[in-house]
């Protein structure tokens, strides 16, 4: 097979970790019989220093051109929140998915056999294990709402973030959600505040009414509050969260610190229709960026997806996930997540090694 991949390379590490990525790919096509089309696009801060706006103009439609998107990483202080929005790199992020109709985020927070000992939750806990997916609605909510800054007459100004859902948003994100878990341990927890919210209620009902549809799979429903606390408590509890769009982006990054390093940890953004999108969870680091100090291993971990839910090669994605266990296991580490007494090695040779074991 050939496939055409779109590569945003990105700001800081960005550049680093994809090209680490793509060798990757280059030696699993070599072990399978697949082979590759690269095309570079341009999105984020290097995009608003090339051209003005971190979003050029044609970028959605060369991503559509492809069978997928890897993105390393996007943003930085040299492009903050004094910027206009359409200097912004998070501008583009959000304009990208919307564009490519990338309405669920799949981030999964599994605890890597070799990195045990750097879970920072009790021994106890670790020992239990630790593999859920995280699947966030990814293009509505508060996120995209309607927003208002305005002057009132006795509390000076103030502000406003509309969180909307339609039926339609929610049940798309929940019948993506049964899907994934009849491919894992069948059971879905849904994240809501029905205690409070309206938007959480309607979610709860149209949940409810998906839940009838897969009596194979466990359903619960859980208070965003209490996911929170049970995420740190006992995350081996969880196979499958699905919740909203900001609940989403928070839990996602506290599941990801339970596994030890968010520097290993990869995620897809997908759709009804190809291409999808590939990205670690980590951001740009531009302080280390050029210093061959960047750990690759959530990079390659998120071509991995991209074999197993763009192209449905599970042999490829297993083979990626496998040879990180390896390197791991055989004890070399990046700094980021070297123990201490442990030499590290940089960005390029753990991509060299882990080519070495597909």
């Amino acid at each position: 097979m050939k496939y055409k991949i779109a590569l945003i390379r990105g700001d800081g590490i960005g550049p680093e970790v994809v090209g680490q990525a793509v060798k990757v790919m280059e030696r699993v096509g070599e072990r399978f019989g697949h082979t590759f089309e690269f095309v570079d696009v341009l999105l984020g801060g290097c995009a608003t220093d090339a051209v003005g706006k971190s979003y050029p103009d044609g970028t959605a439609e060369k991503c559509k051109a492809c069978d997928a998107v890897l993105l390393g990483a996007v943003g930085g202080p040299k492009w903050g929140a004094d910027k206009p929005a359409e200097q912004r790199p998070e501008t583009a992020l959000l304009a990208i998915r919307k564009d490519l109709g990338l309405y669920a985020n799949l981030r999964p927070a599994a605890l890597r056999p070799a990195m045990a000992d750097a879970c920072p939750l009790k021994k106890e806990t670790a020992e239990k294990g630790i593999d859920l997916m995280m699947v966030r609605e990814l293009t509505g909510g508060i996120y995209f709402g309607k927003r208002d800054r305005y002057e009132t007459e006795d509390r000076g100004v103030e502000a406003t973030d509309l969180m909307a859902y339609s039926e339609k948003e929610i049940e798309r994100i929940g019948r993506r959600a049964f899907e994934l878990a009849r491919l894992r341990r069948k059971k879905v927890s849904s994240v809501d505040k029905a205690n409070v919210l309206e938007t959480s209620r309607l979610w709860r009902s149209v949940m409810h009414r998906l839940a009838e549809e897969y009596a194979d799979v466990v359903y619960e429903d859980v208070l965003v509050d209490n996911c929170a606390m049970q995420i740190v408590k006992d995350p081996g509890q969880f196979d499958v969260l699905v919740t909203e769009n900001m609940f989403g982006d928070i839990l996602s990054d506290e599941a990801s610190m339970v596994t030890g390093s968010i520097g290993l940890l990869p995620s897809a953004s997908i759709g009804d229709c190809a291409p999808g999108l590939y990205e670690p969870i980590h951001g740009s680091a531009p302080d280390i960026a050029g210093q061959d100090k960047a750990n690759p291993i959530a990079t390659i971990l998120s071509v991995a997806m991209m074999f197993r839910y763009s192209f449905q090669r599970s042999a490829e994605a297993d083979a990626i996930e496998a040879a990180v266990d390896a390197v791991l296991s055989e004890g070399w580490r990046t700094p980021d997540i070297a123990e201490p007494g442990v030499t590290p090695i940089g960005t390029v040779e753990m991509g060299e090694r882990i080519c070495r074991h597909i």
